[in-house]
């Protein structure tokens, strides 16, 4: 099965150069990531931007749609996140680590993500260990089903050095095009700064459409036990103590839920 969702030949080629992009960490690029056919009949899936079964995240550092609900996905959707976390795909990708890399099926913070015009996702850090598995997360695949998006609509991914100094986000170093069917892999663990970088300005109606999967391991000795996303302020938002408070909140297990969505 995995032969007719994915495209395992540009995968491999892709992951031989994943420890050579190594600034600002591990990362590496992969275009055509799906089978032609099958990444056109997943990104029509996607369900409507309107469907409450979305999870909103409305908040001054983040603005888009998540939704990791098995039950929700078509079932050419279904099919291939069971593939991306399949046996088959786990043992090809741990070979880049020469570590056993473990799925998480629960597709906790993963699954589908959709950003409307005006969307947003300020510069951060992922969680680190697990609330629920307690193991590491080392390892992100985001795929981008976006057909109509745009260069000049903005929505790209941006990949930020790390200021030791102040713990957070210094130069943004790398710009990533949502391109339809282009897949990103990147290490969370190496001080891993991303977010959008380019405002969201397509017309209404067209939206930035993404899988997303992530890989667990065994727990490093002096892993940070992060278990919520650590946001950094923009640049324009530095001065701004509503977005310090709320940053605060966000990176709290205890506190995250209070901020998700707010008005």
């Amino acid at each position: 099965m995995i032969n007719n969702i994915i495209n395992l030949e540009n995968v491999t080629q892709g992951l031989t150069i994943f420890k050579s992009e190594q600034f600002p960490f591990d990362h590496c690029v992969i275009e055509n990531f799906f089978n032609l056919d099958v990444a056109n009949q997943l990104s029509d899936e996607v369900m409507p931007y309107n469907d409450p079964a979305w999870h909103f995240y409305d908040n001054l550092i983040e603005n888009k749609k998540a939704c990791n609900d098995w039950n929700k996905f078509p079932p050419l959707t279904y099919k291939a996140f069971s593939e991306l976390n399949s046996d088959t795909f786990i043992n090809l990708i741990s070979s880049v680590f020469g570590e056993k890399l473990y799925p998480d099926v629960g597709l906790h913070g993963g699954g589908w993500h959709c950003h409307g015009t005006g969307g947003l996702l300020n510069p951060h850090l992922d969680y680190n260990i697990h609330p629920k598995l307690g193991f590491q997360r080392i390892l992100n695949i985001i795929i981008y089903l976006n057909k109509e998006l745009k260069e000049e609509h903005g929505g790209h991914l941006g990949l930020w050095s790390h200021n030791a100094e102040t713990n957070q986000p210094d130069k943004l170093i790398k710009e990533i095009t949502p391109a339809f069917n282009r897949a990103i892999i990147f290490n969370t663990t190496q001080n891993s700064w991303h977010g959008i970088s380019r405002a969201l300005t397509q017309p209404e109606g067209i939206y930035r459409k993404s899988m997303a999967v992530y890989y667990l391991k065994e727990p490093d000795i002096h892993a940070n036990t992060r278990g919520r996303a650590l946001f950094a302020p923009t640049d324009v938002q530095k001065q701004n103590q509503e977005v310090a408070d709320l940053i605060k909140k966000r990176s709290d297990v205890a506190t995250s839920t209070q901020v998700y969505r707010t008005k």
